[in-house]
């Protein structure tokens, strides 16, 4: 069999790791091993934060949305569970946009929560 050679690679390899971590600090974006190590935890990191930071707009949905339902006389728990009942269909992305963007819109779904625990209790 013929011998193979892995320089190119090899290089091509170190290459797209070290583009990789341009603007890191130190040995991380000039040596290879210390680089891979950096851009491994690097990845995971940003795998992991982009789920937190779905977390964290529900979060976000879920405090607006009650701030505007405590203006309106309830609470976020009580304003989800008329809805429940009410069988209205409707998530916290667009519930909270409601909230900041058309108040009387969101106000209208408020009673329609309202009726729908007057008449369960």
């Amino acid at each position: 069999m013929p011998r193979v050679k892995r320089g190119v690679p090899a290089h091509k390899k170190h290459k797209k790791v070290l583009t990789l971590m341009k603007g890191q600090r130190a040995t991380r974006h000039s040596l290879f091993r210390r680089a891979n190590e950096s851009m491994l935890k690097s990845l995971t990191y940003a795998y992991a934060h982009r789920r937190e930071g779905r977390g964290d707009i529900r979060r976000l949905w879920i405090a607006r949305i009650n701030a505007a339902a405590r203006l309106a006389g309830l609470t976020y728990r009580e304003l989800i569970h008329g809805l429940r009942l009410a069988n209205v269909s409707i998530d916290r992305k667009i519930l909270s946009d409601l909230a900041v963007r058309d108040s009387e819109g969101f106000n209208s779904i408020v009673q329609v929560a309202k009726g729908a625990l007057a008449t369960a209790s």
